[in-house]
């Protein structure tokens, strides 16, 4: 089975992509869903989240404005909150390797915002970037609710550079001149990824 992996930074177009993949009949993994559901109502991460920064639960579910306020400006914090959120977000992505495994699906995609960041590419055959224009990456992220420009470059400051994504993709795919024009790139890189088979070079398997 071929393990593609998906990422971009903030404002790229990575979850129009995995749509368009999931659009393919491509399996898709989503590491921000998993999280957010780890985070919401009856969460699997939700009594490990409040006995470590007591008070961003409410109603059962994790506080994330309150949980972004404490951690996104703490290192420190944002190292604990990792720690508990990215061994069940790992469990999980094994999980769905594990099943389409057994289903023989040829081919699956780990959408993965942190991908480089986190030495996950590792786990994967070949990596797909979205990338766009700086400009319209801006654009894009600033018409979210809640966004502001502060909030924008501090995100940023977590991402490895699009330029440097670009640099260890296997296929780069731009996303800033339209819906169809990224389908078809995405169209060929499922093609050439099934035609091409594993690659030699041994991958680890999610730890």
């Amino acid at each position: 089975m071929i393990v593609l992996g998906l990422t971009g930074s903030i404002g790229m177009g990575k979850s129009t992509a995995a749509a368009m993949f999931r659009c393919m009949g491509a399996p898709v993994h989503d590491a921000d869903a998993t999280v957010h559901g780890l985070l919401g109502a009856g969460g699997a991460a939700v009594p490990a989240v409040e006995q470590a920064f007591p008070g961003t639960v409410r109603g059962g579910a994790v506080d994330r404005a309150a949980l972004g306020r404490i951690v996104f400006a703490d290192p420190a914090a944002l190292k604990r909150l990792e720690a508990i959120v990215h061994p069940l977000v790992r469990r999980s992505s094994r999980d769905f390797l594990a099943r389409h495994r057994r289903l023989r699906v040829r081919l699956v995609v780990l959408d993965i915002p942190l991908l480089f960041e986190k030495g996950n590419e590792r786990h994967c055959d070949r990596v797909v970037v979205v990338s766009a224009p700086a400009f319209l990456q801006r654009q894009r992220v600033l018409r979210r609710p809640g966004m502001t420009e502060a909030k924008f470059l501090g995100t940023l400051r977590h991402q490895t550079p699009d330029a440097e994504k670009r640099r260890r993709a296997d296929w780069v795919v731009p996303t800033g001149l339209g819906r169809a024009f990224t389908w078809r790139h995405l169209s060929a890189v499922l093609r050439r990824a099934t035609a091409a088979g594993r690659p030699s070079r041994r991958r680890r398997r999610l730890a």
